[in-house]
């Protein structure tokens, strides 16, 4: 194997955790998958499998669910950017999950505000998936779910300690010596979480595919940065890639860069190796590490580009 394809995540070897949250277990939520592909994410459960530890300043991962799943009401301190790999979702966002919501079909992103809580839930007829770019090395320590995700969790045996684990009662699993249960959020700090316009989430935080693809047709299209179509600094930017997007032309990244195609099959070559990437697969390029990127077959092609920036992870720039 080479030096390439230790960097190089498939989609047909993604390893699912079934426990990685507090809600595994309640009713609607118990079927869902986890995956950490790049980083540790945000998974709870000492079962979770990374498949890269190390981390470029982001985190990337995805969520697997059959028909009819939803994942509960949580909320992030740094960025939760999700596109839809398979599937069709509907997110969802509030205090009680009902201040409003989007429909996203397959290769549209959504670039979740921080600070507010968040669900979703595949509405599609099958399996689907959904990838995930987390802000931050530590992607995980800034999680904290609605109060009555974990009042319902408690009831169907699992607890969450202060301490970020979660202990299973049903496994016989306690809280060990020490750690108190994780508390929950007080009226006064759930005034903190705001209630977000649905017509200000779409304007200024969803892309959709097809849009994309006019807009990457003849170069790469910004789509999360400072002056992007999607205006942020959550450490990381993201920018979209077509067939005429690139041309022949060798790349040399400053930054640390990750592929993730999205429609068709990519050849990448690097000066040691070459390699065919695949929808749903997940690519990390280290820094001066010169590549060519090209379709290698002919027919629809996409793919989202994301790279590491100095910018420090933490909440949704406002432009300011």
């Amino acid at each position: 194997m080479t030096q390439l394809e230790t960097r190089i995540v498939r989609y047909g070897e993604l390893k699912p955790c079934k426990t990685a949250f507090i809600d595994a277990h309640t009713p609607g939520s118990d079927q869902k998958e986890n995956f950490t592909i790049i980083g540790g994410g945000v998974s709870e459960s000492p079962d979770q499998h990374v498949h890269i530890r190390d981390t470029p300043g982001f985190n990337i991962g995805a969520a697997g669910q059959p028909p009819k799943c939803r994942n509960s009401l949580h909320s992030h301190t740094t960025a939760e950017v999700f596109f839809v790999l398979k599937g069709r979702w509907r997110f969802f966002w509030g205090r009680w999950g009902d201040a409003g919501e989007v429909v996203l079909e397959e290769g549209d992103i959504f670039n979740i505000p921080t600070g507010i809580f968040r669900g979703f839930e595949n509405i599609g007829t099958d399996y689907g998936m959904i990838m995930a770019i987390l802000g931050g090395d530590d992607a995980g320590g800034g999680v904290t779910w609605a109060p009555q995700v974990i009042q319902d969790a408690s009831a169907h045996g699992l607890v969450l300690g202060e301490n970020g684990v979660l202990y299973d009662t049903k496994k016989g699993e306690n809280l060990p010596e020490g750690v108190e249960p994780m508390p929950l959020l007080t009226e006064e700090q759930l005034k903190a979480f705001p209630e977000v316009p649905v017509q200000n989430v779409v304007r200024d935080y969803v892309a959709r595919y097809w849009d994309l693809m006019a807009l990457a047709a003849k170069a790469p299209a910004k789509v999360i940065g400072p002056d992007a179509l999607l205006k942020d600094r959550p450490g990381f930017e993201v920018e979209f890639l077509t067939r005429g997007s690139l041309g022949a032309e060798k790349v040399t990244p400053e930054k640390h860069t990750v592929l993730m195609p999205v429609r068709g099959h990519w050849l990448l070559r690097t000066d040691q190796a070459e390699a065919i990437l695949n929808p749903g697969d997940t690519c990390l390029l280290n820094p001066g590490e010169a590549f060519t990127l090209e379709p290698s077959m002919t027919g629809e092609a996409s793919l989202y580009r994301v790279v590491a920036t100095d910018d420090p992870a933490g909440a949704t720039w406002t432009g300011q």
